[in-house]
């Protein structure tokens, strides 16, 4: 293994919660080749002693802003490995050696885990729930012609960014797609982005312009944008009701959701229009309180959403029996690992194979069938509409539809590098 290079500089782009827009979803499934199995269902191509380790290094957050998000990524995947080799942790003879790495949400501290890896012979590299990391990771991976599966990151920059980068969860073109199935078709409609003044607030507006409003057959895009320090947040219910849109996107960040959700519901906005916004994780349920009821959810995943096929019911109940609790991000480590174990029945040491296997296979994760489009990597997958039943601490989601992958599947990209 060669010494890793440096990685080029750039502006790290972080995506710390879900991007939930309107437009319809477009693309169509590509041919899959093959159906998730445990170790040994595949013939794998050999390379190396018959019994030597594997090395996979996973990095995500285990301390950091985004903690939370990585506990659940980390329980997945330990959960999908034990599923993926039949509860052996080898593939084909070989042990899955993981090491576990945290990179506090910082790029610099994980690309320098990374190449400390690499340099010890790391030829996986799996993980982050940070898309400005994700995106000094990936070209890394290139530079170093070893095999990376980002996590949770939505960035839609990770997809096609070059061969040797993969996506174990959504981007967030798919949540877009989601967001855009309560809308149907966006001609002739008025959509509005409700979120603070901020730089994250911006990005949402510019996105639904971009996606949503675009000629000719877009909807028309406007946005209430309230100052981040704003307490009182009822005037900005007031001019979003006075706006009389068809639907409202809501991408709000902070402590005073709460009080926002309480506006709108006091104002009748709740109740005179369609208001969407993405369904985090289970600790964001109760900030609805009694509006609860009244929002519609996108939804990447919540327990039970795959409606209970054989793959979640094995994560949920390893990651269970382990002590852990299923959310969120807890299929993005599950499918990870599924993929690194399918990855490593190909070959255990070439990469160029490993990348071959995984390009266009299909296979059954936890929220469904899936599939890695060949082209530019784009994992393709369900999503799904949800409602809030009960409130406050004993708020829970309940499916509404599952959107099939074709309907969210991003524009196909043409991969770089």
């Amino acid at each position: 293994m060669t010494r890793p290079t440096t990685r080029p500089s750039g502006t790290a782009i972080r995506s710390r919660s879900l991007l939930a827009v309107c437009v319809l979803g477009a693309g169509a499934l590509l041919a899959g080749c093959a159906t998730a199995g445990t170790a040994g269902t595949a013939s794998g191509s050999g390379g190396g002693s018959a019994s030597a380790p594997v090395k996979v290094g996973l990095l995500y957050s285990r301390t950091g802003p985004l903690a939370d998000y990585g506990k659940q990524y980390e329980q997945g995947f330990k959960a999908g490995l034990a599923y993926a080799t039949g509860g052996t942790g080898k593939v084909n003879g070989h042990p899955v050696q993981v090491t576990e790495q945290d990179d506090t949400g910082d790029p610099a501290t994980a690309v320098a885990d990374a190449k400390g890896l690499i340099g010890k012979g790391y030829s996986i590299l799996a993980g982050t729930v940070d898309s400005g990391v994700a995106l000094q990771l990936a070209p890394l991976a290139a530079q170093n012609k070893v095999l990376y599966i980002s996590g949770p990151a939505a960035t839609d920059a990770v997809t096609g960014i070059n061969k040797y980068t993969f996506r174990s969860g959504r981007e967030s073109y798919q949540d877009i797609a989601a967001a855009g199935s309560f809308v149907g078709s966006p001609a002739g409609k008025k959509i509005l982005v409700l979120s603070q003044d901020s730089a994250f607030g911006q990005a949402n507006v510019a996105a639904v312009k971009a996606v949503l409003g675009q000629a000719p057959s877009g909807a028309t895009v406007s946005s209430v944008l309230a100052p981040p320090s704003a307490t009182d947040l009822t005037p900005f219910a007031q001019q979003v009701k006075a706006a009389k849109p068809d639907l409202v996107y809501v991408a709000w960040a902070g402590s005073t959701a709460p009080a926002l959700w309480t506006a709108l519901n006091q104002q009748g906005v709740l109740g005179s229009t369609k208001v969407v916004t993405g369904l985090a994780g289970t600790a964001s349920y109760p900030i609805f309180g009694a509006a609860a009821g009244k929002v519609s959810f996108l939804a990447h995943y919540f327990p039970g959403a795959g409606g209970g096929n054989p793959v979640e019911t094995a994560m949920i109940d390893g990651i269970t029996k382990a002590g852990g609790t299923p959310d969120l991000f807890s299929p993005d480590g599950f499918t990870a690992a599924q993929m690194i174990v399918h990855a490593i029945q190909a070959s255990p040491t070439d990469t160029a194979a490993m990348v071959s296997a995984l390009e266009g296979w299909t296979f059954d994760g936890p929220k469904g069938s899936e599939q890695v489009r060949a082209a530019d990597h784009a994992l393709l997958q369900p999503m799904f509409q949800a409602t809030l039943t009960g409130s406050g601490a004993a708020a829970r989601p309940k499916l509404s539809a599952a959107l099939p992958s074709a309907l969210t599947a991003p524009p196909v990209k043409t991969m770089a590098g």
